[in-house]
């Protein structure tokens, strides 16, 4: 048995909220607030122009939250502090605290911030951060999950932690075996164990994030044959977890349709960089949706609108293709920082 509990006793503060102030002072009632999950590909480093072309989406779509995945920190760096300096310099005021590998920022005052599940030999991490907004308290949670055990790649033909070709699993058991032996269900026992405090205590709870394992709610029978499923339905883990404990996955309830709305995040066909280092299986169809916005039921707020924030074009088998799907599109204005695909989710206040 994994010891999960050991991770989520060794809850830790981090570190004091950059820039931030206490109070709303100054701040105006919102009829809405967006939220926006992004993985940024190790701070956007690996496109040229990458960090710079965060910034610049930044400042056009002014999300009020952002729950970043690939927080490096590199040379020292605090990257979340860097991109609120950055911000400023634009004109647009954003708070952050320290993390690493996935981090959040804010356009509302932080008042307080947790590690929920510390990042450890690389398998993930968990942040929180609490605010007031509207005069409403909420509690917004960034997850990058463990991305060995990968056992959708498994399925695809290639082992989900080194990407060698293996067979294909003919089982859902033999899949989830491997799928389980990854960190990410036991980093998101951890989210759920802080997350029903702040649903107890009535406030409002969003968690974004690159899960690094797709959802039970696409991988169904009207999608079994489809993108190298090869035949297999099965009830993912991480997204079923939450889905048990009431939580709601923005995208799946917006567009119910798999079919028409499968909502892929990645990979993403990124021109700047070859395909051969924007995909892990270069024999298969390895498209998924395995980024995502969640949120707890709460009578203030009322979900309105997710679009997909990146180009239309995915990698598969190797090739550049533009998607055909219904999937609403947000595309970039300029250069593509990534090989991820972002979620950008609006919420109304009731």
């Amino acid at each position: 048995m994994k010891l999960y509990s050991l991770f989520c006793g060794l809850l830790m503060m981090a570190g004091v909220p950059a820039f931030a102030e206490n109070g709303e002072v100054g701040q105006k009632e919102q009829d809405s607030f967006t939220v926006l999950q992004w993985n940024i590909w190790q701070e956007g480093t690996v496109v040229p122009d990458g960090y710079d072309a965060i910034v610049d989406e930044i400042v056009r779509l002014k999300p009020d939250f952002v729950t970043f995945s690939e927080v490096r920190n590199y040379h020292n760096t605090r990257f979340c502090d860097r991109m609120v300096r950055s911000l400023a310099e634009r004109g647009e005021t954003y708070y952050s605290f320290f993390s690493d590998d996935s981090g959040l920022l804010s356009r509302y005052p932080i008042t307080d911030s947790l590690t929920v599940f510390p990042l450890k030999d690389d398998h993930g991490s968990i942040y929180k951060m609490e605010t007031s907004v509207n005069g409403r308290k909420m509690a917004v949670y960034t997850a990058h999950l463990d991305y060995l055990n990968d056992a959708y790649y498994n399925v695809r033909g290639y082992d989900g932690s080194t990407w060698e070709e293996i067979p294909i699993p003919q089982t859902v058991l033999e899949v989830l075996k491997v799928n389980d032996a990854s960190l990410r269900d036991d980093a998101i026992r951890c989210f759920l164990e802080e997350a029903r405090k702040d649903v107890a205590e009535g406030n409002i709870v969003i968690l974004g994030g690159d899960f690094n394992e797709p959802s039970h709610l696409d991988w169904i029978r009207e999608t079994k044959d489809l993108y190298d499923h090869n035949g297999l339905i099965i009830p993912w883990t991480v997204p079923l977890m939450l889905d048990n404990a009431g939580f709601v996955d923005t995208y799946r309830e917006l567009y119910p349709n798999v079919l028409t709305h499968p909502g892929f995040t990645f990979p993403a066909d990124n021109p700047a960089i070859p395909v051969s280092k924007l995909t892990w299986t270069p024999k298969s169809d390895e498209r998924d949706r395995i980024d995502y916005v969640f949120y707890y039921p709460h009578p203030d707020i009322e979900l309105k609108e997710a679009v997909i924030f990146g180009p239309r074009g995915s990698i598969c088998k190797s090739q550049r293709i533009e998607e055909q799907t219904q999937d609403p599109f947000l595309l970039p204005e300029g250069v593509w920082p990534t090989d991820h695909k972002g979620l950008l989710v609006t919420f109304s206040w009731r």
